[in-house]
């Protein structure tokens, strides 16, 4: 990405307070009273619990609405970078000339007051980017899925990414992978608090972390890395490993060939249509990461060990 994208992510974030895009203000958990039932004990104890918070985000384009994802707020503008070029609709952060919430465009409190909610974020294209057509804004509209299913998702994949990532060398020793899980829990400080979010964390072939995001949507945790990652002018992300909490699905690995990223695992099973598409991507895909144990479903040849 040239240095104009990366002034343009920075002046994205500058208007953004510094604790809101921390993803903090008590919009990331909700604390709420709970009746706990210990059927061996007999007991019924009142206490405290965290739940993560799950709120919509409207994402327009121009003005014009695109799609509604269900997601935990923070790191929205890194959500739309990351979502809008998982999905081909751009292609670095200098398509964007501007990223931000739209102040009092959903709420009216008693007053009559405009509110701002924090849950809509309109995306200025810049000159010369083409928006969305209308059959692709219905297309969004209508279906809360990433891309279509079987052949023709994995065909469209093949056309949309820009980065090949068979020619990444990158090689990551197995007992580094095994470590991942560990390192990602870490830094998971949402989960600390509510057991109810997804993460996803970018690290190197060392096993060094680069980024770690958490959201109540394993793809929105996946768009807000990439979309950290273009906004820090990173991409394509070789010589890296995408570690997911939970399974891997297509949608992971399209997003996650779209960036670059040669190598994906995840501490659970891989669906079918993902363990294809990573094939004909030419990425790797590991599995069920869990203590010492994990199982590579394509390409091989990059796990020594």
């Amino acid at each position: 990405m040239r240095p104009a994208g990366i002034a343009a992510g920075r002046r994205h974030l500058a208007a953004i307070p510094a604790l809101w895009q921390a993803g903090r203000m008590g919009r990331v958990t909700l604390r709420r009273r709970v009746t706990t039932i210990d059927t061996d004990a007999g007991s019924s104890t009142p206490r405290p619990d965290n739940l993560s918070v799950e709120e919509p985000l409207e994402i327009r384009i121009n003005g014009a609405a695109l799609t509604v994802t269900m997601r935990t707020p923070g790191h929205d503008i890194e959500l739309v970078h990351g979502f809008l070029f998982s999905e081909g609709l751009i292609r670095s952060a200098d398509d964007i000339s501007l990223a931000r919430y739209c102040a009092g465009s959903v709420l009216l409190d008693d007053t009559g007051v405009p509110q701002n909610t924090y849950n809509v974020v309109d995306v200025t294209l810049a000159p010369g980017v083409q928006p969305p057509s209308e059959t692709a804004r219905r297309a969004f509209v209508t279906s809360s899925a990433c891309g279509v299913c079987g052949t023709a998702s994995i065909e469209q994949l093949r056309g949309r990414t820009q980065f090949d990532v068979r020619e990444d060398p990158t090689v990551v020793d197995a007992t580094t992978i095994t470590r991942l899980p560990d390192a990602l829990r870490q830094q998971q400080r949402a989960f600390d608090r509510t057991g109810g979010v997804h993460a996803a964390g970018l690290f190197t072939a060392e096993g060094q972390p680069l980024v770690v995001r958490e959201d109540v949507g394993r793809h929105n945790a996946v768009d807000k890395v990439v979309g950290w990652a273009m906004m820090n002018g990173r991409l394509p992300l070789r010589g890296c490993v995408l570690m997911v909490s939970g399974r891997a699905s297509f949608e992971l690995v399209q997003k996650s060939v779209m960036a670059g990223i040669p190598c994906l695992a995840a501490v659970s099973a891989p669906s079918s249509l993902a363990v294809e598409c990573a094939e004909d991507a030419g990425s790797t895909l590991i599995g069920f990461v869990r203590g010492t144990r994990l199982n590579v479903y394509t390409g091989d040849h990059r796990v020594r060990g």
